[in-house]
């Protein structure tokens, strides 16, 4: 399985980014697929999470202005960004993680960048 997201790129404050992140290869059974970003300086943080039965999760600090979802026919995950802070400036990182096999894959990192 590899991933491969894009979508990144430099944003003023305010402004809004979208994701994506599609998943090659196979994939059988129930999965989770989203985001975890990194900001400089800080550990890797989860950002939203949605599985294949459609259960949602979001970091507090992000809920009600990130949006995850998925086109599973496409094998695809979004992030659709809003209200970027400059704190949101971060490497974003989707992720696959397979329940059958408790297999998890990463995709390579997308840069955001929130200007102030």
């Amino acid at each position: 399985v590899q991933l491969q997201a894009s979508g990144g790129g430099l944003v003023q404050a305010g402004g809004s980014l979208r994701l994506s992140c599609a998943a090659s290869g196979s994939i059988l059974g129930i999965n989770v697929m989203g985001w975890h970003r990194q900001c400089p300086g800080k550990q890797r943080e989860l950002v939203a999470s949605l599985s294949s039965r459609g259960s949602t999760n979001y970091a507090d600090s992000m809920e009600g202005r990130f949006t995850i979802s998925r086109d599973s026919a496409k094998n695809t995950v979004y992030l659709q960004m809003n209200s970027l802070k400059p704190e949101d400036t971060a490497v974003y990182y989707c992720y696959l993680w397979i329940a059958t096999s408790r297999d998890a894959y990463w995709g390579q990192g997308t840069l955001v960048t929130v200007s102030s």
